[in-house]
């Protein structure tokens, strides 16, 4: 049933302010998405991010009104984006935070006919529950199975569907018999509009990490090449101080009678290295092997004086008894 013009008319309105409001909104893609899924994502959204659906005619005609309304307003690229089951979720906060919650709210989904598979399906060797009655079942399938304990059992890991295949009705059956639910559905992120750009969402994988290691990785290579070409640079510049100390070390060190006090520490280093030696865990056990059989010793020698003033039974000449 189509909409009312007052109806059409608040949304209109509904579009406008959002689009007026808000300066981020991700396009979101939601094939088999339920409405039940979708009110479930509103309400985890809620305070944080707004969702607007509405038909891909309608959207285009309210933001060319609003473009033609605002001039030179930005908002205008997400009018090509408004092909196939899409949406707009407007926000002001982050947006990784709204894509974490976003991508969370899935939900498992049978295979359907004449649908495209949006991932592998391997179905796993082993009982399937089914009586021998069903063999050629399988056996239209190419799938190699046994009899095992009254029931059917599959023999080796079977891949049923190819991600981006139609889903035949007898692969859609045999999943239904086994009682697998292969595919998961949610919103699906498309692009993010954020302060006049346009961009794909999978941008948002790049992590400040990410990005301080590819920084990092440039800032070498431009060192590498600067001290390449003796060209000083930022990226540079420390490299080179610390290749002329190396080279003013290695001058001093080989001098007697010239150091300067960051070279003293090296050579006193290269003249008694055993003064920089740790006192580790191996040189405190050795100590303490040494000391343990002087204390023996010790021992030893208090029993023979004691033993030659008597033997163990009084005799004061230790004679014969």
């Amino acid at each position: 049933m189509p909409l009312s013009a007052e109806r059409k008319s608040e949304y209109f309105d509904k579009l406008k302010e959002l689009v007026t409001n808000y300066s981020k909104c991700f396009v979101v893609e939601v094939d088999n998405v339920g409405s039940k899924q979708l009110q479930s994502t509103r309400k985890d959204l809620r305070g944080k991010a707004e969702v607007l659906m509405g038909k891909n005619t309608m959207m285009r005609k309210c933001l060319r009104d609003f473009v033609e309304e605002n001039p030179g307003s930005p908002v205008e690229k997400l009018i090509e984006t408004c092909r196939g089951n899409v949406g707009f979720v407007f926000t002001n906060g982050d947006l990784g935070e709204v894509r974490e919650i976003l991508e969370s709210n899935t939900r498992p989904a049978p295979a359907k006919v004449g649908s495209l598979a949006p991932a592998q399906v391997v179905v796993p060797k082993g009982p399937t529950g089914c009586d021998p009655g069903q063999t050629a079942f399988f056996q239209t399938l190419q799938i190699a199975t046994k009899i095992s304990r009254g029931q059917i059992e599959m023999v080796n890991d079977t891949e049923l569907i190819q991600e981006g295949d139609r889903v035949t009705a007898p692969k859609a059956a045999l999943l239904q018999k086994l009682s697998i639910m292969p595919f998961t559905y949610g919103v699906l992120l498309k692009s993010v509009y954020d302060n006049g750009s346009l961009f794909d969402a999978k941008v948002l994988d790049i992590t400040d990490d990410v990005l301080a290691a590819k920084f990092s990785e440039a800032l070498k290579s431009i060192a590498a090449l600067s001290l390449a070409l003796g060209m000083p640079t930022q990226a540079s510049v420390p490299h080179s101080i610390a290749n002329a100390f190396k080279a003013i070390l290695s001058i001093t060190i080989e001098l007697e009678n010239y150091s300067f006090e960051k070279a003293d520490l090296y050579e006193e280093y290269l003249k008694d290295p055993s003064k920089f030696a740790g006192s580790g865990g191996g040189g405190g056990g050795d100590a303490g092997a040494a000391d343990a059989p002087a204390e023996e010793e010790e021992e030893e020698e208090e029993e023979a004086d004691i033993g030659g003033g008597m033997d163990m039974f009084g005799a004061d000449d230790g004679g014969d008894y």
